[in-house]
């Protein structure tokens, strides 16, 4: 696996293919956190966009390999390993950037309630924040896993439909990731921090289901 990852970094890395979701995000971070913000609020508002931005990098990973080289990887690898290996290098690229995010709202924000009033331990919160971030990307990785090849093949219908299925997971009171998001931004109210443990394991379950769907569905189509 660890030489399938290589391969697929590579390819993204020399695609450029990571470039514009890694900007958007960049850009929505520093543009809505500023200096001296909340922590809580600070951490689900720098969390809830690596949901649409794994969903991108997914696609972007599936889709980089020319069909021959995917041929060729598929028969060298396996279609199943050659895939899981494409999705897992889209999650550890939005985990990279969550990791980046989680780090510039600990650096700039204000570690107290968003009355300013109630002291918020950093510890703790950081840990709640980094939380709710894999829980996003794990949920982008699932429905970017369903949303593109081979359970999706035209991109006309991948691209709308991984762009729904990040907005309804981030939306839905039901999604994990809406109630990890959720506890950062009600816990600035009063500077509590909960930990997301029910969230996280909720979209770790989900994601290994849906990334195992796909690929044993690459495995008969290919």
């Amino acid at each position: 696996m660890i030489p399938l990852l290589r391969y697929h970094f590579a390819l993204l890395i020399g695609s450029h293919r990571w470039l514009p979701p890694a900007l958007l995000y960049a850009a929505f971070v520093a543009i809505g956190i500023r200096a001296g913000d909340p922590v809580l609020d600070g951490y689900g508002y720098a969390a809830a966009p690596l949901l649409p931005v794994a969903v991108w990098l997914v696609r972007a990973c599936v889709t980089g390999e020319p069909p021959a080289a995917r041929a060729c990887t598929a028969a060298a690898a396996g279609p199943g390993r050659a895939h899981l290996a494409a999705v897992l290098t889209a999650a550890l690229a939005t985990t990279v950037l969550g990791a980046l995010g989680t780090g510039f709202v600990a650096l700039v924000s204000d570690p107290h309630s968003a009355d300013h009033r109630t002291v918020v331990p950093m510890g703790p919160a950081t840990l709640a924040g980094a939380l709710t971030a894999l829980s996003c990307v794990l949920l982008g990785a699932a429905a970017g896993a369903l949303a593109n090849r081979p359970v999706l093949r035209s991109a006309g219908w991948a691209v709308p439909t991984g762009a729904l299925a990040a907005l309804l997971l981030l939306v839905t009171a039901a999604s994990p990731a809406n109630a990890a998001v959720s506890g950062l931004v009600t816990g600035s109210s009063d500077g509590t921090v909960t930990i997301p443990w029910l969230p996280l394991g909720a979209a770790a379950l989900i994601a290994a289901a849906a990334v195992t769907a796909a690929c044993a569905l690459s495995s008969r189509r290919t």
